[in-house]
């Protein structure tokens, strides 16, 4: 099994077909739960940084779509999708996802996230499942790890001003 760690971020390949990320975040979590589901938080964290999130559509239940689209700062855009299968607030989201990209195609894969409370901050696991190991490959190959570092490093912001009440 591939791992790799920093500070923050573990990313681990239990199977040829899956890829497992943990990180902590210092916040409960309700609020990090609420981080994840509410698009006037997510528009705040979710994309990189040098990227904006003009469209932010979630139906937060089981068979509600959700659709995202990241602009570039040349003005391309790149749309994200997918549709709830479960959600048990504050502890589990399962999802559909897909990077939407007619020139890319755009296989699908499962995610499913878990949000743990331990002493007062929260450990969130998410586990991509994908339909080989080459869509595996290209995930993990399109810049994915990098990129979740930013977007939580984003995230890390926005919960320290929710948590003070400015967000």
């Amino acid at each position: 099994m591939l791992e790799k760690s920093n500070p923050a971020l573990t990313v681990t390949l239990p199977s040829d077909w899956e890829i497992v990320m943990t990180r902590v975040f210092d916040a409960p979590r309700s609020l990090v739960f609420e981080a994840f589901t509410k698009p006037e938080h997510v528009k705040h964290w979710w994309g990189i940084r040098n990227m904006t999130l003009p469209v932010c559509e979630m139906d937060l239940r089981p068979g509600g779509a959700w659709r995202r689209v990241l602009r570039k700062p040349d003005g391309t855009e790149v749309t994200f999708k997918g549709v709830y299968r479960e959600v048990v607030p504050p502890e589990r989201l399962v999802y559909t996802e897909c990077y939407d990209d007619p020139g890319v195609g755009s296989p699908e894969w499962l995610t499913t996230v878990t949000f743990e409370e331990q002493d007062g901050k929260t450990k969130w696991t998410g586990t991509c499942l994908h339909s080989s190991v080459e869509v595996r490959n290209g995930h993990l190959q399109s810049g994915m790890e990098e990129g979740v570092k930013d977007v939580f490093a984003r995230l890390d912001d926005l919960l320290v001003s929710m948590q003070q009440g400015v967000a």
